[in-house]
């Protein structure tokens, strides 16, 4: 039993990056928490974290172990559910991740009401621009945008997002407003670069496909600070539909070469596959997938 509970801490800390978050994840005081790593350590031999009173970090050894301990409560688990059955009630903790903007405009609200639902689980959730590594990170299930990669993670597709090239109208009314792609390189172009690889943007109209290569102006790997910069007059920039549908009914920023398409995004809620999903998972993406699917219906 001390062996296992020490494992949990272990990840628990890994995961929140501290000994207190940890210990109120678990519910467990920091001294409890202390004491938990402290065994685990002497009965390694060997470190598992490197601290001090201002920083924390894992050791080689500990990043060696936490793979293995992750595995270990994960096969425990699935044990656990064997014995009661795939229908539990669902329970524990549930981390999720999406996109900054995405979280804020669409996720934050359908994880409030899954929590209202299932009063048995508690969540956190993460929210940044960059895709993780589910497993690595202790994440649970996540919300992916855009062409998934191969692996082996269980993907459930909710919907898709338009791409739009918007500017301000200040802006088009003192530089023109472009009427074929071609002219893009006549303009000035704020590059958000999670959606402009390679530095072009590529088309689709009656005319079939094409692609335009540009040399932008100011990149930035922020979309919400390349939207920005577009509504402040300083070019035409690329953004998701749910991003900027707003800010085009306020007037603020206008969509550019309307009568072409760019390809949209589309949108999956992705976790770790394994021979048993938690109840916890299965409830969230069942619940969370028709009710984001109308939350990008809204947004679009």
């Amino acid at each position: 039993m001390d062996r296992l509970h020490q494992l949990e801490v272990f990840v628990a800390v890994a995961d929140a990056g501290g000994f207190a978050k940890a210990g109120a994840r678990l519910r467990l005081s920091p001294p409890a928490v202390t004491r938990a790593i402290s065994a685990l350590e002497a009965r390694l031999g060997a470190r598992v974290f490197n601290r001090t009173t201002r920083s924390l970090s894992i050791t080689d050894v500990g990043a060696r172990f936490l793979e293995s301990a992750r595995r270990i409560l994960a096969d425990l688990e699935t044990a656990e559910m064997d014995a009661v059955g795939a229908t539990a009630i669902p329970h524990g903790h549930l981390t999720i991740t999406a996109s900054v903007t995405f979280g804020r405009s669409a996720l934050s609200p359908v994880v409030c009401d899954f929590l209202s639902h299932f009063p048995r689980v508690t969540a956190s959730v993460v929210l940044v621009d960059r895709v993780v590594n589910l497993v690595e990170e202790g994440i649970d299930v996540a919300v992916r945008i855009g062409p998934l990669p191969d692996s082996n993670l269980i993907a459930k597709r909710i919907g898709s997002v338009r791409r739009v090239l918007i500017a301000s109208p200040g802006y088009l009314a003192h530089r023109g407003t472009p009427a074929a792609p071609a002219e893009l390189k006549l303009h000035s172009v704020i590059a958000f670069t999670g959606l402009m690889p390679n530095r072009e943007w590529r088309f689709k109209d009656s005319q079939g496909q094409s692609s335009v290569a540009l040399r932008p102006t100011f990149e930035i790997n922020d979309a919400v600070a390349a939207i920005q910069a577009a509504e402040e007059g300083h070019g035409i920039t690329i953004g998701l539909s749910y991003m900027v549908s707003e800010k085009i009914r306020d007037g603020k920023l206008v969509p550019v070469l309307d009568h072409t398409t760019l390809p949209p995004q589309p949108v999956h809620l992705v976790y770790a596959q394994s021979r048993l999903v938690a109840p916890k998972v299965r409830a969230f993406v069942d619940f969370a997938a028709p009710r984001l699917k109308s939350a990008l219906d809204q947004l679009a």
